[in-house]
């Protein structure tokens, strides 16, 4: 069981790697460490995506959490984001996730959040899989001490009052079509959009289980691509299963990605004065184009390696109030602590009322570089990457591309892979490029 916490939480097939007994071992670890205080009324909330295998591990869950004497408040399916909302707001001790986010629906996790909704520190999750690995001595109290669970029936309006009261003006007018991913935003932002007047057209909005992410959403933005071009509408949103991230399609049907999105919000900000410290922060894939966008605006860029967490880090670390990810995972730190794919498309609407400019003008301020990725299945990452024959094919690579373009390699966090990036003004030149490292890397072992 070692490394069982990854970038983002304890994630794997439901009910074989991620199973109801270990669900079971991390509530009460999770409980004890988080919330245990000796006292009645600690509490931990705990909301879910729309998985078939969500009910299960959070019964799992539940239980461990309450033998170790700690309160259980049920938000029901809640976006990721609304967990950490509602875990700030119904000042709890912290709050737990079941979702696997963007993966398939046989896949399922389970993610703790401090006090605030804050991510975890490395040493607290270190912590608690420590408990889960040994099972420590832990408390069960019996009788009057054993932890209650209690449902929190208006989790999602509390979740949604709060969006919408950091829109300001109407949407009235707008027409917007919304890829809910079958997912745990399927009745939220929907009625969000609604209430603040647009016409709203959804999309993968039934939920049944196991039809979450399955070729629609953020990772499939084909299908709402074709209907915002079907209804004429003004653009179209597009989330993950645990909505934590958005992308966008303008009123031409052209995806507007991440990037795109931090810089129409950057260069908004800072036209008001409202960015503090004239600064972003991106990871080492976020596109050229915006690293030249932000340059021509005299706005820095501080980048960090990939992953939300360590975006949130360098935000909190620098000041940053505005970062993340080409996949639409973006953190506005005044408004949440973590990714949030709701408030994320209201701060991209708020642009567009404002400006009053359709959403590929906006798109237009910055020139997307084509990029071009390779995956390369390797035995032992780390001796790849040390390969003579690589480190000179990755110098010779980037001597190329010096001044035109870029050169990225890293190995995967989760598989045994050598992720390859190239990215550049000529398409053709970043294929052949990358064509002979990947040769290159296939046979360094």
């Amino acid at each position: 069981m070692a490394n069982l916490f990854g970038t983002d939480g304890v994630r794997g097939i439901a009910n074989r790697q991620l199973t109801p007994e270990l669900a079971y071992r991390l509530g009460r670890a999770a409980g004890y460490v988080l919330a245990f205080q000796g006292k009645g009324d600690a509490g931990i909330v705990i909301g879910k995506d729309t998985r078939i295998s969500g009910d299960m591990l959070e019964a799992a869950l539940t239980a461990g959490i309450c033998s170790v004497g700690v309160n259980v408040y049920r938000l029901g399916i809640m976006p990721t984001p609304g967990v950490a909302y509602l875990t700030k707001v119904l000042n709890k001790e912290a709050g737990a996730v079941i979702s696997a986010s963007h993966n398939p629906f046989g896949d399922n996790g389970i993610k703790f959040l401090g006090p605030g909704g804050s991510k975890l520190p490395d040493a607290v999750e270190g912590k608690i899989e420590a408990l889960v690995q040994d099972g420590g001595d832990l408390p069960y109290p019996t009788g009057a001490d054993i932890g209650r669970v209690d449902q929190v029936d208006n989790a999602a309006e509390i979740y949604r009052q709060y969006a919408k009261s950091l829109f300001h003006g109407s949407l009235k007018g707008l027409k917007i079509v919304v890829d809910c991913s079958n997912g745990a935003a399927s009745q939220i932002t929907p009625q969000v959009l609604e209430d603040l007047g647009a016409e709203v057209i959804t999309i993968f909005a039934e939920p049944d289980g196991i039809n979450i992410n399955r070729q629609c959403g953020s990772t499939y933005p084909e299908a709402l691509q074709k209907k915002v071009l079907e209804e004429k509408a003004d653009l179209g949103l597009a989330h993950d299963g645990d909505a934590d991230r958005v992308l966008a399609v303008d009123e031409k049907g052209q995806l507007v990605d991440g990037d795109q999105i931090m810089v129409i919000a950057a260069l908004a900000l800072k036209a008001q004065g409202l960015l503090a410290g004239n600064k972003v922060v991106v990871t080492v894939m976020s596109n050229l184009g915006l690293r030249k966008a932000m340059e021509r605006a005299g706005i820095e860029v501080l980048e960090t390696k990939v992953g939300d967490r360590y975006v949130l880090e360098k935000m909190q670390e620098t000041g940053a109030i505005l970062g993340g990810e080409q996949s639409g995972h973006i953190i506005f730190l005044r408004q949440n602590n973590t990714g949030d794919g709701l408030i994320t498309g209201l701060n991209l609407l708020q642009v567009m009322v404002d400006s009053q400019k359709p959403l590929s003008v906006l798109a237009g301020q910055m020139e997307r570089f084509p990029q071009v990725t390779v995956n390369v299945t390797v035995t032992d990452k780390e001796k790849v990457l040390k390969a003579q024959t690589v480190v000179e094919e990755i110098a010779r690579v980037r001597e190329r591309l010096e001044g035109r373009g870029r050169i990225v390699v890293r190995p995967s966090g989760t598989e045994p892979l050598i992720r390859l990036m190239a990215e550049g003004p000529d398409e053709k030149e970043l294929t052949e490029l990358l064509d002979e490292l990947a040769h290159t890397v296939m046979h360094a072992e």
